[in-house]
């Protein structure tokens, strides 16, 4: 059996950014922190039943919206409910998504002596302008001070998230944010292009961002001076020092299970190969969710003919790609149903094989839409 997950979503944040596509809503009144821990873990127990799980959490990871307004001790009952319910793998990695404004040392302090071993920072920028065209809640010193008090309360692995391609960014606006996150000295830093995702005001409204040319040297430039400093990148958008991985994530773009608890949250389950892969679905609005968290979710099984795609989309997000084994091991399907585009994207150099392994090419990293496409059913 693959690893078991356990993604937790708490939808509420300080505000809605306008590039945000996420299941996150402003905060409007006083947060209803113990009544949506009561559904969270009466959630989790319905998947239980419903998938007869059994095996232990190798991760779990708590995101939003903003997690960090919840209080500690609702961290604390949330994560002792779940302890209840499923046992922890030793070592489980606890992740929890934080926002600069929401950072206080004494509050992180007990964050971290609760078990909580990761936090993902959303910094995005160190520039105050970049911030404000961004409808960011928070300031570059608060994100600097953020990664400051993260190291003060003892978090030794932790990431911070930028963003490039930003409106009215200058041609080293990325490259000074990048070696601000350096100096920080993080584990982990997500560094992704801005995307004017539908439904959200920057679709509606697109602001005017660099040229294309312009963003893609950037990004180079970036790349390069992560590596340099040894933040090794084994994702499309993600860069760790050495064994410093996120494993929540690692198990996702292995295809790997995870349960989903908390509003708009999705999870997937292997059940029977390969026809009972099953992904899991929550109803989006907060208040519903608090009302009946049944009403509007769901679950239903992906399509055997979908299979192959799905692991593909998946794994190749990863630098290290996939092995045939590991494609039959996950789906349940023979090597044949790969073909004829497995061989057509090693014949136009998209991918690399070694044996019965296979990663992106230079070319295929940079194009990897082009390869997905001759997967799809």
């Amino acid at each position: 059996m693959s690893p078991l997950s356990l993604y937790i979503h708490i939808p509420w944040c300080i505000k809605k950014c306008p590039y945000c596509d996420f299941n996150s809503h402003a905060v409007k009144a006083e947060l209803p922190e113990d009544a949506y821990i009561t559904v969270l873990l009466a959630d989790l127990a319905l998947d239980i039943q419903r998938y007869t799980i059994t095996r232990p959490i190798s991760s779990i990871f708590i995101g939003g919206g903003t997690p960090s307004l919840f209080s500690p001790e609702s961290i604390n009952r949330l994560l002792h409910g779940i302890e209840q319910q499923l046992p922890f793998e030793q070592g489980l990695e606890i992740t929890l998504e934080a926002n600069p404004g929401t950072f206080e040392s004494h509050k992180f302090a007990e964050f971290r002596a609760l078990g909580i071993n990761r936090l993902s920072i959303g910094i995005q920028s160190f520039n105050d302008d970049l911030l404000k065209k961004l409808g960011r809640a928070h300031s570059a010193r608060e994100a600097i001070d953020a990664a400051e008090i993260a190291h003060q309360s003892g978090f030794d692995n932790f990431n911070l998230d930028l963003m490039f391609g930003l409106p009215g960014a200058s041609p080293g606006s990325s490259k000074i944010d990048i070696e601000t996150a350096i100096s920080l000295k993080p584990t982990h830093i997500s560094f992704y292009q801005l995307t004017l995702e539908p439904n959200t005001w920057f679709h509606k409204f697109p602001p005017k961002l660099p040229d294309d040319e312009v963003i893609f040297s950037s990004q180079k430039d970036c790349q390069q001076l992560l590596a340099a400093h040894d933040y090794q990148q084994y994702e499309v958008s993600a860069y760790s020092k050495p064994g410093l991985q996120c494993r929540h994530n690692i198990n996702y773009w292995q295809f790997g299970d995870y349960l989903g608890i908390g509003a708009g949250a999705h999870g997937k389950i292997t059940q029977c190969l390969p026809e009972a892969i099953i992904r899991s679905f929550k109803p989006k609005s907060p208040e519903q969710y608090l009302s009946n968290f049944q009403k509007n979710g769901g679950a239903e099984p992906i399509a055997v003919t979908d299979l192959p795609l799905e692991f593909i989309m998946n794994h190749l997000r990863l630098k290290q790609g996939f092995t045939l084994e590991a494609y039959q091991a996950a789906t349940g399907l023979a090597v044949a149903t790969l073909e004829p585009a497995l061989s057509a994207c090693v014949q136009q150099n998209l991918l690399i094989r070694q044996h019965n392994h296979y990663y992106c090419s230079e070319q295929g990293w940079n194009f990897l839409d082009n390869i997905l496409e001759k997967f799809i059913a």
